[in-house]
Parts: structure tokens; sequence; C-alpha cells
């Protein structure tokens, strides 16, 4: 048996990247999983993939800055599986660049709308189908930026600063009822947003030089600390951040 064998789980921002890796992991398994992207084509890949390899899954098309998709992706969820136990709030955007002055209204508020509200709504949603089933896990993907500064990126750091104390208020409001909330901290990730192709070489090699491994992360990287969250072998684990930087806040 697998370590969430017979757990249902929703994971947005699954059609790639940090998304479609746990999302493959958990189904891996034992997990019954809701993919949720806002991209359908990679959204539909992933889910029947997991089919493909003898899992189950559902593809449910979501915007995570709308109250409204996130309600309907756990009613979908439940309808499909029986019950919600575990969720990824995964889904995120670089957001605009410019410094704080610089910035336009409109680039703050989007990242701010899916970075951070994206997860406030996912919460609001996931906690009372997960107080029915018993109880649950919650994993919010923060950032390394959580805990630090960046030039140029005030709205994504602020979101992620935002998305670690949001996760903190909810493990000491539900701890009681058996739902674990936990924030992972990845550092620069090869993914379809951080790559050679996207940045240039020499963007890559700084960001590289930033990390003790002298090599940025993978989302496999990722999803294990994920499931590891998921699982009950993290059952005394809740309100905690949890770095997976390849040492980028270890100076």
């Amino acid at each position: 048996m697998g370590q969430l064998q017979d757990k249902v789980a929703v994971i947005t921002g699954a059609g790639s990247g940090i998304g479609k890796a746990t999302a493959l992991l958990f189904a891996k398994e034992g997990a019954k999983v809701a993919v949720s992207d806002l991209n359908e084509t990679h959204g539909n890949e992933v889910a029947a993939l997991i089919r493909n390899n003898g899992g189950e899954a559902l593809f449910v098309k979501a915007n995570s800055a709308s109250p409204e998709d996130h309600e309907r992706l756990v009613k979908e969820t439940v309808e499909k599986f029986g019950a919600l136990h575990l969720s990824v709030n995964n889904a995120g955007i670089g957001g605009e660049i410019n410094k704080v002055e610089e910035m336009s209204v409109e680039g703050w508020e989007k990242v701010i709308a899916v970075n951070l509200s994206g997860v406030f709504f996912g919460m609001k949603y996931q906690i009372p189908a997960m107080l029915k089933a018993g109880g649950g896990s919650i994993i919010n993907i923060a950032s390394i930026l959580g805990q630090a500064g960046f030039a140029n990126s005030a709205g994504y750091v602020a979101a992620k600063h935002g998305v670690v104390g949001l996760t903190k208020t909810a493990a000491w409001e539900h701890g009681p009822e058996n739902i674990r909330v936990n924030a992972i901290g990845p550092g620069f990730i090869y993914t379809g947003m951080v790559n050679e192709e996207s940045m240039g070489k020499e963007a890559i090699n700084h960001l590289e030089s930033k990390h003790a491994f002298g090599r940025l992360g993978t989302a496999e990287e990722v999803a294990a600390m994920c499931l590891f969250l998921a699982s009950d072998a993290a059952s005394f684990v809740t309100g905690s951040y949890y770095a997976v930087d390849g040492g980028y806040l270890a100076v």
C-alpha cells in the first residue's frame, strides 16, 4: 500500500512543474487526485497520465484567483471521490518585475490575487470538506521569498510572506480538528518559468550560484516534501515552513 492509499487530494497548478510532479507522486502513493489548472490541455494530460498508470484522477479547469472556481473544484472532487483529505495550493505566477514605486497597480493586484488570495480561497473551501472527512493535511506552496526579500518582485515577495502567515494562522485554528496546515518554500526550481530558454544561461548560472549545491532544484524534490507533509509520517507537524532550497536561505 502507498503512503496515501485511499486519500483524496486537490492539487492546484497541477498541469506542470511542481504541481504536476506532486500529482503524479500522490497518485503513485495511492491517492485519488483532482488535477486543477487553468491550462486545460496540460491538466487533462496529467490526469490522463495518472489514469494510464492505474491511478484515479479528475481534471477540473479552475482559476486560482476565483473563489467560485475553488468552491466548484472542491464540490466536484467530493462528488467524484466522496471526500477530501489533502490539498496542495500550488498555483502561482511570477508577476510583474519592477521596483515598488514603478510597479503598476494592476500588476500588484494580479500577483496578490493568484499567489495569496488564491491560497486563501483554496483553504476557505477545502477546510469544510476536510472537517466532514475527519481531518486532513493542507500544503501551501510559498517560496524562499516567503522568508527573504528580492529586488523588483514586491508583489511576489509580499504574497509569499502572506502565504506563510496564513498557513500559521489556519494551523492554530484547526489543529484541534485534526487538520494540519504547512508551507513549503522552494528555492529556484527548474520549471517552465525558470530555465535557460526563457531566462538565458547567464541568469540561470547566477541563480545556481545562490544555492549551496550550485544548482537549481527539481519539481520532484519539492513533491517529495509535499508527500511527507501529506502522509502520516508528519502527524505532529503543523504550522511549519519547510525550505526546499538547496541552502539558499542558509547564508
